[in-house]
């Protein structure tokens, strides 16, 4: 077991010090609670729960020594805490978030102050690619550029060749939201590449897309498992995102339906879908309740996958009266799942299968997919 001596001041991994099989066992009970009636499954787990995090964050901060450092905020907090060496962030990432700080500090790039509104140098976001290693990077300013923005990149490439894009992005607003709406490309093409299950994926810096790889290729296995679909299948995903599921849905499905409500995932999924030369899986920028109502489409098979706060009652009530067949329900918070399978309970929907997943270990988090089929 390795030591973490933020984990005081961080307040993000609550676990860092539990056994890992303890872990495991303790996100069961938890999940056990929300389904006291049902089994539920032993959270699936990771072989090295350590480093998993290919998605990060990081803000910009100076230290006593007046050296510059990236690091988290501490909980409920905007103070920060050094994360250079955080156990589960990847570890070629700390390496690059350590090299950003001393290569901005030989250019005398100076540090976003939020009391202020001055300074440059604000929030770091880098991808990591599981599939080849690629990094993206996205470097986050308080002002209107970066000085020496052409030799950063390059004294970057230098030491951290595996870094194929740069994107600038502009916030400036006193907000806790780590990205502004405006970006700049200044190296590379803005994108990386990733593979889950054999099919690409762009991730640009907006794309949602999950932060532990390997357990997210697991448990995509596990819901296309559950969801049986055959060739005559037409599969609704609500909440599609990039194209994920839907894409890997399409290799089995007759036709599959992707909906998002934000155009520039749509954007995404579409380039995805052709990427990968899949033609049967065609993708929606509405909203997925709006887009149910008001058409005449009946799909076989419905996966979703919702953000913390979960769907709408009136969603809900709006997929219930469309009665698929089975409903795959992909959870990052489980209670909010919880809530809204008692709803569609009501339609006749029976929990089938319960798998857990452990896409946050170290922390009280857990993922959960859920099989739901109608009562003929």
């Amino acid at each position: 077991m390795k030591h973490c001596p933020s984990v005081k001041k961080c307040g993000a991994c609550s676990y860092i010090h539990t056994d890992y099989q303890e872990q495991l066992k303790m996100k069961r009970e938890e999940i056990r609670k929300l389904y006291p009636k049902e089994n539920v499954e032993p959270v699936t787990g990771m072989k090295d729960p350590y480093h998993y995090r290919h998605k990060i964050y990081a803000s910009f901060y100076m230290d006593k020594t007046k050296k510059i450092r990236a690091g988290l905020y501490e909980e409920s907090t905007h103070k920060t805490v050094n994360s250079e060496m955080c156990l589960i962030q990847h570890s070629k990432a700390n390496l690059i978030l350590k090299t950003v700080c001393e290569t901005a500090g030989k250019l005398h790039i100076p540090v976003y102050d939020e009391k202020t509104g001055r300074g440059t140098l604000r929030h770091a976001y880098l991808r990591i690619s599981h599939d080849n290693g690629d990094v993206l990077l996205v470097i986050v300013i308080g002002s209107k550029d970066l000085p020496s923005s052409k030799t950063f990149v390059s004294m970057l490439r230098e030491k951290h060749p595996e870094i194929k894009t740069v994107v600038l992005n502009y916030n400036n607003a006193y907000t806790s939201m780590i990205l502004g709406k405006r970006d700049r490309v200044i190296y590379g093409k803005g994108v990386i590449f990733d593979k889950i299950a054999g099919i690409t994926f762009g991730i640009s810096a907006h794309s949602f897309y999950q932060v532990n790889p390997e357990q997210t290729e697991k448990m995509y296995a596990a819901a296309l498992k559950m969801a049986k679909l055959k060739d005559t299948d037409i599969v609704l995903d609500a909440c599609c995102g990039i194209g994920t599921i839907s894409l890997l849905a399409a290799q089995k499905a007759k036709k599959v339906i992707g909906v998002e409500i934000n155009p520039a995932a749509v954007k995404d999924a579409v380039n995805n879908a052709k990427l990968n030369h899949i033609t049967n899986a065609e993708f929606i920028a509405d909203d997925a309740e709006n887009m149910i109502r008001n058409s005449d489409i009946r799909p076989d098979v419905v996966f979703l996958d919702p953000p913390r706060s979960g769907l709408s009652e009136s969603f809900l009530n709006t997929l219930g009266k469309k009665a698929p067949e089975r409903i795959v329900y992909i959870s990052c918070y489980p209670p909010t799942q919880a809530e809204n399978i008692n709803i569609l309970k009501k339609y006749g929907y029976r929990i089938r299968k319960i798998v857990p997943f452990d896409n946050f270990p170290f922390t009280r988090h857990v993922e959960t997919v859920v099989l739901l089929s109608r009562v003929k």
